[in-house]
Formats: C-alpha cells, sequence, structure tokens
C-alpha cells in the first residue's frame, strides 16, 4: 500500500529546486477565459481555455515529461466551492542546480500558456459541442409526443 505523501513544510530559499515547496502550483482558474483578470487568470483571454479542470490539466501535462502532483486544494479566490473548482497541480520545472528541465518550459507563464494551447485539442474536448448540439433536438422531440399522449388521455 502506497503510504501518505510526506506533508509540505513552510517555504525555505535553502531548499532545492527538486523539493515539492519550490514547485510552480497551477490553479486551472489561471487559464479560464470566462475569470477575469481581477479573478484569477494570468494569460490572455485569447491564450485562455473555457473553465478547464485539474483533469484536463494533468493529463496534457502528463505528455511533456515533466513532474507533476496533484493536490487537493481550492483557488482562494474562488468564490463557488463545489468539487468541479477544486485541484491544484504542483509541477517541477527546475532542477536542483536552478537550470530548467526543459527549454520549452523554462517559466510558469510558458507552461500556462502550453496548457492554454493544448487542452482545446483533447478527444475529450472535440467531442463536447457535438454532444451539447445533440442532447436538446433529442429531448424536445420526446417532450413533444408526451404532450400528445396527455392531451389524448385528458379527451377519454
Amino acid at each position: 500500500m502506497a503510504s501518505a505523501p510526506i506533508p509540505l513544510t513552510q517555504f525555505d530559499a535553502n531548499k532545492k529546486h527538486s523539493d515539492r515547496e519550490r514547485w510552480i502550483c497551477i490553479y486551472p482558474a489561471y487559464i479560464n477565459s470566462k475569470k477575469s483578470r481581477q479573478e484569477g487568470r494570468k494569460v490572455a483571454k485569447e491564450n485562455a481555455v473555457d473553465n478547464p479542470s485539474y483533469q484536463e490539466i494533468k493529463d496534457v501535462l502528463g505528455v511533456t515529461g515533466l513532474q507533476f502532483l496533484v493536490e487537493n486544494k481550492l483557488y482562494p479566490r474562488e468564490r463557488s466551492k463545489e468539487l468541479q473548482c477544486r485541484g491544484r497541480i504542483r509541477v517541477q520545472i527546475k532542477n536542483d542546480d536552478g537550470q530548467p528541465i526543459k527549454e520549452e518550459f523554462a517559466t510558469r507563464d510558458s507552461v500556462l500558456l502550453y496548457l492554454g494551447k493544448s487542452i482545446p485539442q483533447l478527444k475529450s474536448r472535440q467531442n463536447r459541442p457535438n454532444d451539447a448540439a445533440a442532447q436538446p433536438t433529442t429531448s424536445s422531440s420526446s417532450t413533444g409526443v408526451s404532450q400528445k399522449n396527455k392531451s389524448k388521455n385528458k379527451r377519454r
């Protein structure tokens, strides 16, 4: 059985970049195009995504080869306490000597821009609009049938 993760301690400048306390934090609100800058968005709207989840961020980061950790935390500026708004990702972008692990992900902003570009390309995102468009048409036709049955039952 896996042991519980070691709890994080207070920040210390003497810690190595490989320590989890030195990894960057990413909340889904950082790349949410529905949020304003005051609500926590950190990238421009054209580089942001509609309502990203921590699962989507995790899926995209899994391909990059960066080491990351998912935490059950809520963004402090988030008003909603719902489960879908939870999630924080910690990502290691630097080695112990302070050099980036991957040159294309040298800063937090480069990781956020990559996420904003990659999340819309996920298969789960590409299938979403078609499913939403198909649902209202089927439900409206079934509603019409039930209305006819109701009116027939009243006449009898």
